[in-house]
C-alpha cells in the first residue's frame, strides 16, 4: 500500500475545484483520493438548476473510481481529501459518507479522519446479508 501524501491530495483536490460546475451556489468543491494501488482519482461537484440533482464532488470521485477500473481490480480508496476552492477541508454530506463507505470501508481516511468516526454505526453491504 502506498503512503498517503496528504499535502499532495489536498493540492490535487484544490486544483480539481477549477473543474467544478457550480453557478448556483458559487461553492466549488474538489475531491482527490488514493487507491490501494497508488492511483489518484478525482471528482468535483456538478450543480443542476433543480438543486436536488446536484452531484457532490465525492459522488464524482466514486464514479471515476469505478470507470477507472480500480474498483474492479480490488483497489478501493484508502484516503480522500475534500476541499473548497481555497483548499480548506469540507465535511462530506451524509449521502457522500455512505458512498465513500462503499468505496473504501470504515478504515477510509477522509480529510485525515477515519470514516468510521464520520459515519458511526453505518449501514454496510454485509448488513444486507442479515435479512
Amino acid at each position: 500500500m502506498p503512503d498517503i501524501n496528504w499535502q499532495e491530495l489536498y493540492k490535487t483536490a484544490t486544483e480539481t475545484t477549477k473543474l467544478s460546475y457550480s453557478p448556483y451556489s458559487n461553492f466549488p468543491v474538489g475531491a482527490a483520493g488514493i487507491t490501494k494501488s497508488g492511483k489518484i482519482v478525482i471528482g468535483c461537484n456538478f450543480e443542476n438548476a433543480s438543486y436536488g440533482l446536484t452531484l457532490c464532488a465525492e459522488c464524482s470521485l466514486v464514479s471515476n473510481l469505478h470507470t477507472s477500473g480500480e474498483w474492479n481490480e480490488g483497489n478501493p480508496l484508502m484516503a480522500v481529501a475534500v476541499v473548497d476552492k481555497n483548499g480548506d477541508p469540507c465535511a462530506p454530506c451524509g449521502r457522500c459518507r455512505q458512498l465513500l463507505l462503499e468505496a473504501g470501508g470504515t478504515g477510509l481516511l477522509v480529510n485525515e479522519v477515519l470514516l468510521d468516526e464520520l459515519l458511526p454505526n453505518s449501514f454496510k453491504p454485509e448488513d444486507l446479508n442479515n435479512q
